[in-house]
């Protein structure tokens, strides 16, 4: 994609954002900007919402409550109490904070809709916003408290009461002050709400939304990862690469499958374990599933990944608000703020999730086994018996999956009716995005645990030599892990090996030789 930057920052304006952006931001704190364009396309609207505030008919946000209690007419006296009324009772949630990448993403891709134009809120609000993220105040966001209808209705909430100087934040050394504090200390001003902006700041799909972004970035280098962990485990076997050829692939056209064959054969081109058992004889008719269908697996993967990266991207382009204001200057109830197309996708992504962890703590356990490992010590432990090897890392992964299964059954097939039957049906995506980020380090972990095991298994194969690609594996790995020997404290080994999956280097190492992999 190149710099999602351009050397500027993230500009934010009307147009969609980009996944980098998002990241950008919510990672590496990159500065934003609103655009020029943005700016007055929100001074123009906001005049609307300052129009219609003035006449006696009651509008829905504007001179109205909220929720069941929508039919009353809020005096003007009142409106700038009932504003700041939202969101301190909508600031609501309870339980741990939530990640502060998250609530990063969360703040940008609400100032992204305010920025285009259709909520009515003033200019100043959203240069606050902006102000935030880039000073590093991160307000407190608790785990609970979304039902994901209405949007991230408590979570955004907890941003907005940081807005207006109230509620707690942490600032950019991660210290937790009054939200009062941290601003005065930026020097930002407080936003006082005008009409409809409470309201405006609150009803997004922004939490949810932030967290699939951050899930698409890192189930794909997860997948990269697992395409690493079954090359090795395929050598360290003694598998066969033929049943990754392009013209076997080319008969079943899903792209996520071409893409994992390919990886997988880039991965074991020149392997010398590899061309040991290719000759006439060798026995092998055909390798387990775990070893033989992993770029269908992986590939279907993939295949999930792009239908929700497309769900993604259109939820990028959304205004989403209620009500909202058109061009022509209506102000319009809509039902566009139930997060059913993302909770969808982000259960959708946790079942390929358990499913790759599966198919990788299989090959693990493979490996370990002395009667289908093809020659390798039971456990690959330097003394059977008075060592256990890497027994109980396989225990490990297979508690992760266990838990991988159970985080894949869906939240979004779960509704609980609320506001006094007004807000009936809810998408419960917000709990769908939070069990998918346990269920990618869990994946994470599965993935390290295997490549930690393969590249164990692939020295044991010694003198035979691995492909320039895993070998490039084994090194980096070996950089921060000791090769085989008698048993010693596995924990540590298994988190290095853990972060060095999260953090890329491993797929990067493999890359030295393969060039990128898909």
């Amino acid at each position: 994609m190149g710099d999602p930057l351009n050397g500027k920052g993230v500009q934010v304006g009307p147009d969609p954002l980009a996944f980098d952006q998002v990241v950008a931001v919510a990672r590496e704190d990159a500065p934003v900007t609103l655009t020029a364009e943005a700016l007055e396309g929100m001074a123009a609207t906001r005049a609307h919402i300052e129009e219609l505030e003035a006449r006696p008919t009651p509008v829905y946000g504007v001179s109205t409550g909220f929720g069941a209690l929508a039919t009353r007419h809020i005096p003007p006296e009142l409106r700038a109490q009932l504003q700041l009324n939202i969101v301190r009772s909508h600031a609501a949630g309870s339980g741990p904070e939530v990640e502060r990448e998250v609530v990063r993403a969360m703040m940008l891709l609400r100032l992204r809709t305010l920025a285009g134009g259709r909520t009515g809120v003033q200019p100043s609000t959203a240069r606050t916003l902006a102000a935030l993220l880039n000073a590093g105040i991160t307000p407190v966001v608790h785990e609970y408290g979304s039902l994901g209808c209405s949007g991230d209705l408590a979570p955004l909430s907890h941003v907005a009461l940081a807005l207006i100087g109230e509620g707690s934040v942490r600032d950019a050394s991660g210290e937790l002050k009054p939200a009062a504090d941290a601003l005065a200390a930026a020097g930002i001003e407080p936003v006082t709400l005008g009409a409809k902006e409470g309201l405006a700041l609150l009803n997004g799909t922004d939490g949810m939304l932030g967290m699939l972004v951050l899930a698409l970035r890192d189930l794909r280098e997860l997948l990269k990862h697992a395409d690493v962990a079954a090359a090795m485990s395929v050598e360290a076997l003694l598998g066969t690469d033929r049943v990754f050829a392009a013209d076997l692939q080319d008969l079943r056209p899903h792209p996520g499958q071409a893409a994992s064959a390919a990886n997988l054969r880039a991965l074991l081109t020149d392997s010398p374990i590899m061309e040991s058992h290719r000759g006439p004889d060798c026995t092998r008719v055909q390798d387990a599933y775990s070893l033989r269908c992993a770029p269908q697996v992986h590939g279907a993967a993939r295949d999930t990944l792009a239908h929700a990266a497309l769900v993604a991207s259109r939820e990028l382009a959304s205004a989403v608000d209620n009500p909202v204001v058109l061009p022509d200057g209506r102000v319009e109830s809509n039902g566009n703020f139930h997060g059913a197309p993302v909770a969808y996708v982000l259960d959708f992504l946790a079942v390929p999730t358990a499913d790759v962890a599966s198919m990788s703590e299989r090959r693990t356990d493979r490996l370990l086994d002395r009667t289908r490992s093809h020659g390798l010590p039971a456990f690959l432990a330097e003394d059977p018996g008075v060592d256990s090897g890497h027994m109980i890392a396989q225990y490990t992964q297979a508690a992760i999956v266990s838990e991988l299964k159970r985080l894949a059954a869906p939240a979004s097939a779960d509704s609980i009716p609320s506001s006094a039957m007004q807000e009936d049906h809810v998408s419960m995506g917000w709990n769908a995005a939070r069990k998918l980020r346990r269920a990618l380090d869990g994946l994470g972990r599965v993935v390290a645990v295997e490549i930690l095991t393969a590249a164990r298994a692939l020295d044991l194969r010694a003198p035979l030599r691995p492909g320039p690609a895993t070998a490039a594996v084994v090194t980096a790995l070996r950089e921060h892990v000791p090769p085989p020997g008698p048993d010693r404290y596995l924990a540590p080994e298994i988190e290095a090996a853990v972060q060095l999956v999260r953090d890329g280097s491993l797929a990067a190492a493999a890359e030295t030789v393969t060039g990128p992999l898909a």
